[in-house]
């Protein structure tokens, strides 16, 4: 229950903050499509799309024939995910929950999939337990996450040195990491492969790319609220942020080059 969850506060900030993601699915759904294909998702089977936020990636395998639910913590996102699927045609059953307490029996799903979603949850272990539980033996678990040492797992710990977690609270850049997610999956799946791809997001310079973030990524939005009566801690912490994002700012074709892991298993 959640007022047994020694979370629960930390997961309504959350369910806040990432209330006003809608504008980057622009360029989450170009990566959508990657992990579906990756997962090799197929006509008729039951999929659960984890921490789903606005539907792409469920909508995308609804598209290839799949059974597809999708759980979110932001009421909001859902809401945008169901006039994804209206506008498709396509039935997507939608539901509001938290990936550390699946609403769905054992054995349910033939793939369970999240796009940079599940790592977010405060404690690894529980939403991987839940995700393989509601997974049936020999199903797919798949998953996007973002490398620690690369610029958004680099921009997460920007944000943690001004803005630290709750204690207790996992790095969701970890899930980034093979050798981490290989020890967190040991004694429960086998056949583990990773790739690498990139997501190249458009932006005019990194000034115009970090005012994009600041008001769409939940912790930034958090992290600027807190510093608004502060100017000058703001402005270092966007002198900070933008030389990050020069490293990987390509102007000579208005991009930023984020690369992305994905990773797949099957349930032992």
């Amino acid at each position: 229950m959640a007022d047994q969850d020694p979370f629960a506060g930390f997961k309504a900030v959350q369910k806040e903050a990432w209330s006003l993601f809608t504008p980057m699915e622009v360029f989450t759904t170009p990566s959508a499509a990657k992990l579906v294909s990756f997962a090799g998702v197929a006509t008729g089977q039951m999929l659960l799309d984890v921490g789903c936020g606005t539907g792409v990636a469920a909508i995308t395998a609804a598209r290839r024939g799949a059974k597809v639910r999708g759980l979110d913590l932001s009421p909001v996102l859902l809401e945008r995910a169901r006039e994804h699927a209206q506008l498709a045609n396509l039935d997507v059953d939608f539901a509001e929950g938290d990936a550390e307490s699946l609403p769905y029996g054992d054995n349910e799903f033939d793939v369970v999939l999240s796009q940079f979603g599940h790592m977010f949850a405060p404690r690894p272990e529980v939403a991987i337990g839940e995700m393989l539980r509601v997974l049936k033996p020999g199903g797919t678990i798949a998953f996007s996450t973002w490398p620690p040492h690369l610029y958004v797992g680099r921009m997460f710990a920007l944000i943690g040195r001004h803005l630290p977690p709750p204690e207790g609270v996992a790095s969701p850049v970890s899930w980034g990491d093979p050798k981490i997610v290989a020890e967190r999956l040991a004694g429960k799946v086998k056949d583990i492969a990773f790739e690498m791809d990139i997501m190249t997001p458009s932006a005019l310079s990194p000034q115009h790319f970090r005012r994009t973030m600041e008001t769409t990524i939940g912790p930034l939005i958090k992290l600027v609220a807190q510093y608004k009566d502060e100017p000058d801690r703001l402005r270092s912490f966007r002198s900070e942020f933008e030389a990050l994002i020069s490293e990987y700012y390509d102007g000579s074709n208005n991009v930023m080059r984020q690369q992305f892991l994905m990773s797949k298993a099957k349930k032992a």
